[in-house]
């Protein structure tokens, strides 16, 4: 059954052969590389607002796991065509189509769709650049070019990136209001229900390695996060941990998440896959830590 209404072939027969490129680079901005790049150097960088970009981090994760598990869920194929013959374009640019404007698996609902709504928006909510009105606006121009390039290039149909915007709306009001009721504790809640989706991304995939990956990176994430958070808290004179419930808590869970990492890494390496969801989460948490450690008095000693 086809999910699509007719207007790619309107589209493609006015497109010239160099919009495929165009489109192409636009796609990236809504690539699981680019959006991690993105948060990633915010995270380290806005040094005044890390918690809210914590929460961020924690949310894209948490996208990741969400798009593994629907499109498990409906196994929708792909549209069967695309917008130029890679045949019909120069030698010199193959390479650059295939890695912008090809794409495989399941395609309902549109993880670019879904991902750059959860991201954008969210930097939007969270973010401390321009003005709030500002961000909504630029962060809607680009959800939208994204979606427009999904489809113009023929690797989804209209219906799936509606549906991943959609979808990603949905999550984002659930979230927020789960995130805003603790505003102090975004990072934490942020981690933790990449961690939760994680999880459930297992089942449903039945464990596809992608959602291995997530797992562990997760994990990883949430843990380092603890530490992070805990470093900060000893730094400003809190503690010590045993008398401290909510340090007392962090630690567990620093303990906790390494070690079963390290398991992973450790005991299931005949197993590359499991072993990989291990490393990748122990990357991860030195990824959150660092740049939180190196501005605490004692972290910085460590």
């Amino acid at each position: 059954m086809s999910r699509g209404i007719g207007w790619f072939d309107a589209f493609r027969e006015v497109a010239p052969e160099w919009a495929v490129v165009v489109l192409g680079l636009v796609t990236q901005l809504g690539d699981v590389w680019f959006l991690g790049v993105l948060v990633g150097a915010l995270y380290w960088l806005e040094t005044d607002n890390r918690e809210q970009i914590a929460a961020v981090f924690g949310l894209l994760l948490a996208g990741l796991s969400l798009i593994t598990a629907l499109k498990h869920v409906f196994a929708l194929p792909r549209p069967e065509r695309v917008l130029v013959e890679v045949g019909a374009l120069p030698e010199t640019i193959h390479p650059l189509y295939e890695a912008t404007a090809t794409a495989t698996g399941y395609g309902f609902p549109s993880g670019h769709a879904l991902l750059t709504t959860i991201v954008y928006l969210s930097l939007a909510e969270y973010g401390a650049v321009g003005t709030r009105r500002r961000r909504y606006l630029g962060a809607a121009g680009i959800v939208t070019a994204v979606c427009f390039s999904r489809v113009g290039l023929g690797v989804h149909y209209l219906v799936d990136v509606v549906a991943g915007v959609g979808v990603g709306l949905v999550f984002l009001l659930l979230a927020w209001g789960f995130l805003d009721r603790y505003p102090s504790r975004r990072g934490t809640l942020g981690f933790g229900l990449a961690v939760a989706l994680a999880a459930v991304a297992l089942v449903t995939s039945a464990v596809d390695p992608d959602a291995v990956l997530l797992f562990g990176a997760s994990v990883g994430a949430f843990a380092g996060w603890q530490f992070a958070v805990l470093a900060r808290g000893l730094d400003e004179g809190r503690g010590p941990i045993r008398r401290s419930r909510a340090l007392t808590a962090r630690a567990v869970a620093v303990v906790a998440g390494i070690a079963s990492l390290v398991a992973l890494s450790g005991y299931y390496w005949p197993v590359l896959l499991l072993a990989g969801s291990g490393v990748l989460g122990l990357v991860v948490a030195a990824f959150v830590t660092v740049p939180v450690l190196y501005r605490s008095e004692r972290g910085s000693g460590i």
